[in-house]
């Protein structure tokens, strides 16, 4: 379906659900790349692993010593608030998604999706964690593992670095740039195409 067409919010709804999990599918998607944002006002590009729709949660992976896993939080704390937006170029279409982040480091989800890592994604978090002051340029790793695949058993001490970060969706501000005039829509994602999909049109 056209963008230019979506007069909808069911469409537009649909629109955003479909990029979400090809995003999660396909590394040659636009929409495979998010820039995250957390409450100190940083941002990073994190690399979408999955979308749920039913539970409408992004999943990205991270280190858990990172400094956003301390201010996002987990567990008790509920949480926080986090900002996630992609940007499809060719569609111009961009999604600036709200919604409740939290880390997991630990429990079915994580543990899953450790296992599905290779072990070249794993040597990540063999190293130093993010931000460790250093002297010279440095990748965080030790020297052994520079360039090299590690087996299983030398990268399981790191499985206790690894974390997910889940974002469950509150609202996405879904944008279509277009030279007969943009149209923009926010959509209550917690409403979805079993029933009647909740939205406000705005101004773009």
């Amino acid at each position: 379906m056209e963008s230019a067409a979506m007069e909808s919010f069911a469409d537009i709804h649909a629109d955003i659900e479909r990029r979400l999990v090809e995003g999660a599918r396909s590394r040659h998607s636009p929409c495979h790349q998010a820039v995250i944002a957390t409450s100190d006002a940083d941002a990073r590009v994190m690399v979408l692993r999955a979308y749920d729709a039913a539970s409408r949660t992004l999943r990205f992976h991270t280190d858990a010593r990172s400094p956003k896993a301390a201010l996002i939080g987990g567990g008790e704390s509920g949480g926080a608030p986090v900002g996630v937006l992609f940007y499809d170029q060719a569609a111009r279409i961009q999604l600036r998604c709200k919604g409740t982040g939290r880390i997991e480091t630990s429990g079915p989800v994580a543990d899953a999706a450790w296992a599905a890592s290779t072990e070249f994604a794993r040597r990540c978090y063999m190293g130093e964690g993010p931000g460790v002051p250093s002297a010279t340029p440095t990748s965080g790793l030790p020297d052994w593992i520079e360039g090299q695949q590690p087996t299983e058993e030398q990268v399981a001490p790191a499985r206790g670095n690894f974390a997910v970060l889940l974002v469950e969706l509150a609202s996405v501000d879904w944008l279509f740039l277009s030279n007969d005039g943009h149209r923009r829509a926010v959509i209550d994602m917690a409403s979805g195409p079993d029933e009647t999909v909740r939205g406000r049109w705005v101004t773009p």
